[in-house]
């Protein structure tokens, strides 16, 4: 009950997650003694110095409200109740390394009540992961030398340098942004940095001991090597070799301070990338995802960045108006949909994943439409490439959810549901409507006066 109680409590004083994605709202630099008046109940210059840390010359805080309820809570429950907070804390954080009871516990819980999952995956699955988390670098090695070879890194350069020149051509034709902006626009796309496959220079791990004694020890150490590696990168100069995921990880992300571009070698798999299969398939799904990518650089966050990193204001204010009334529609068309229940799609939330979906699916199809006038591919099964291009899109997205884990996602993740991010995109896209001859009016060709067209 004290848990759930400063648990609610901290939640309460803490932001929409929407509202975490405005990073102007959410950037408050502070010398460390303007911090501690926040909060007069919690010792700054102690905590630091149980991490070892000299006192920084300013500190970013993120939510300077959290941080006074928090201080308000500090001073309002019992010591008691703390000492039961942080044990709770331990304990859950060390759940999945601890014996069945602490494990079942946490799974009954956090999968089963709360997303609907039956049966818990078998344990070197979960074992797999956590080596991931902690030793990922060494796993990475392994995975990249089985599954990635250099042809295949060749052919996701050359594709990642076609859909940017593509996303070049598109800037510099849009009619809704003025030159002034298409001019600074440009210089960021030019500044993309670009990380496919795995880091030049992997971690050493020669200091971390792992040994066959308990395995919660283990991931301990692990965890403390790791935290020890980032505070020591404290008041140096950036490094931009570094990755933020392991080789092996199925994803990819756009760094809006880094301004670059991370495509790790488990994504470059089937679904998403297939070395064996013809550009159609592979710019539908991985193209997309790299088109994706790039178009964060311009959505409503990413777009406050300039291409060095800085939080930094490059639009004009018209051009920035023009933006927002685009972004709006896509609010809208995705606010509209109801995956389960009543439970609508948070528009808000979603906003940056969803402009990144359209403009990622354009921009990957008009540079597939590019590779078809240097080498035309022909019609496989009955479908033609544009067609294919599609259906490789759709195939990327498919998946089954419980209904649990749909309200969560719905209520927590800024993705939309796979399902929406294909249908949400394509009906916007008369290229889709052209390739399978959608008519005007059907459902998955959305009214001309409310399809959505930024990138």
């Amino acid at each position: 009950a004290a848990v759930m109680r400063i648990e609610t409590a901290l939640a309460k004083g803490s932001k929409k997650a929407e509202e975490l994605r405005d990073p102007v709202a959410n950037y408050h630099p502070m010398q460390v003694d303007d911090l501690q008046k926040l909060t007069p109940h919690f010792s700054w210059s102690a905590y630091l110095a149980s991490l070892g840390l000299a006192t920084p010359s300013v500190i970013d805080v993120g939510q300077p409200e959290f941080q006074k309820a928090l201080d308000a809570e500090i001073a309002a429950a019992p010591l008691s109740d703390w000492k039961s907070y942080f044990r709770w804390q331990l304990i859950h954080a060390s759940a999945r390394y601890l014996s069945a009871p602490f494990l079942d516990e946490n799974f009954n819980f956090y999968s089963k009540t709360l997303a609907g999952v039956e049966t818990a995956r078998a344990r070197w699955k979960r074992v797999l992961y956590v080596v991931d988390e902690n030793i990922g670098d060494a796993l990475g090695q392994l995975y990249v030398k089985d599954n990635f070879p250099p042809e295949s890194k060749a052919r996701v350069v050359a594709m990642v340098a076609n859909i940017r020149a593509t996303l070049r051509e598109r800037i510099q034709t849009l009619t809704w942004m003025d030159d002034a902006t298409k001019a600074k626009a440009l210089a960021k796309l030019d500044a993309y940095g670009v990380k496919v496959g795995y880091p030049d220079k992997w971690i050493d791990y020669s200091a971390l001991k792992i040994d066959r004694g308990p395995y919660v020890l283990n991931v301990e150490r692990a965890t403390d090597f790791l935290v020890k590696r980032d505070l020591a990168k404290i008041g140096k100069p950036t490094d931009r070799t570094l990755w933020d995921i392991t080789a092996p990880t199925v994803n990819c992300y756009y760094s809006p301070t880094g301004n670059e571009i991370v495509f790790p070698a488990g994504i470059l798999q089937p679904p998403f990338f297939d070395a064996s299969k013809d550009d159609a398939v592979n710019y539908g799904a991985i193209g997309s995802m790299m088109g994706h990518e790039m178009t964060h650089g311009f959505d409503d966050e990413g777009r406050q960045f300039d291409p060095k990193g800085n939080l930094t204001d490059w639009w004009t204010p018209e051009s920035a108006a023009r933006f927002k009334e685009r972004a709006q529609l896509v609010v809208k068309q995705y606010g509209e949909y109801v995956p389960v229940g009543d439970l609508h799609i948070n528009g808000e939330l979603g906003l940056g994943e969803n402009i990144a979906d359209i403009g990622g699916a354009k921009i990957s199809f008009h540079a597939f439409e590019k590779s078809l006038a240097a080498k035309p591919e022909n019609t496989i099964d009955g479908f033609t490439p544009e067609q294919r291009f599609f259906l490789s899109f759709a195939n990327m997205y498919r998946e089954e959810d419980r209904p649990e884990v749909l309200k969560l996602y719905i209520q927590t993740d800024p993705h939309s549901p796979g399902k929406y991010r294909v249908i949400g995109v394509l009906s916007n896209m008369d290229e889709f409507a052209k390739a399978f001859d959608v008519p005007e009016g059907a459902p998955m060709r959305r009214a001309a006066a409310d399809r959505v067209n930024i990138w």
